[in-house]
C-alpha cells in the first residue's frame, strides 16, 4: 500500500475519537445552554443528544470547523429554538435538583444553600422576563461566557447588534433586580 493511501478504518477511528473528545469536552456546556433556554432537564438532555447525533451524521466535516465550541453551541441553540417554535409554549419549572447542580455545595450551611438557590431562582425569573432577543444574548454572554463575536456567530447577527442587545439586557436586568429589592 502506498504511503499516501488513507486507511478507511484508521480514518473512521480518528473521527470517532474526535467525536468522543467533543462529547467529553462540551457536553456540560451544551447542557447548560439548552437548560438555560428550556428550563427542563429532560428537554435539555434531549437537545444535547440531538446535537451530538447531528455532529455524528456530519463527522467528516469536523476537521473544517475552526471553533468547535461556538459551532456546537449554535447547533444546540438552533435545536432548542426549533423545538420551542414547534411547541409554542415554554415549560417553566422550579426544579430544585437542577438548581442544586449549578450551585456550590461545599462549605455552605443548609440555610446558605437555600438562600443561594432562592437568589438563583430569582435571577433566572428576572432573565425570563427580558424580551427574547435580549434574553438570548444575556444567557450566552453571562451564563456561557461567550464573547460578542461568538454570540454573533451563534445567533447569526452582527457583533454590533450583540453589543446593543447586551447593553439593553443588562440595563433591564438592573432595573428588574432593583425593583425586586425595593419590594422586600
Amino acid at each position: 500500500m502506498p504511503s499516501s493511501a488513507v486507511n478507511p478504518e484508521a480514518l473512521e477511528q480518528a473521527q470517532e475519537d474526535a467525536l468522543a473528545a467533543l462529547v467529553h469536552q462540551y457536553a456540560s456546556t451544551l447542557y447548560r445552554v439548552a437548560f438555560s433556554a428550556v428550563r427542563n432537564a429532560h428537554d435539555a438532555e434531549d437537545a444535547v443528544q440531538e446535537a451530538f447525533l447531528r455532529v455524528l451524521r456530519h463527522r467528516e466535516a469536523l476537521g473544517e470547523i475552526r471553533n468547535h465550541r461556538v459551532w456546537l453551541i449554535r447547533i444546540v441553540w438552533n435545536i432548542v429554538l426549533d423545538r420551542k417554535r414547534r411547541v409554542k409554549t415554554r415549560p417553566e419549572t422550579d426544579d430544585v435538583d437542577e438548581l442544586a447542580r449549578v450551585l456550590p455545595s461545599t462549605g455552605l450551611s443548609a440555610e446558605q444553600i437555600a438562600a443561594a438557590a432562592q437568589h438563583h431562582a430569582h435571577v433566572l425569573a428576572c432573565v425570563d422576563r427580558l424580551p427574547a432577543k435580549e434574553r438570548q444574548v444575556l444567557v450566552l454572554s453571562a451564563f456561557e461566557e461567550l464573547n460578542s463575536v461568538e454570540i454573533a456567530a451563534v445567533l447569526g447577527i452582527t457583533e454590533s447588534s450583540v453589543r446593543s442587545r447586551l447593553f439593553r439586557a443588562r440595563n433591564l436586568m438592573a432595573g428588574l433586580l432593583d425593583h425586586q429589592r425595593s419590594l422586600r
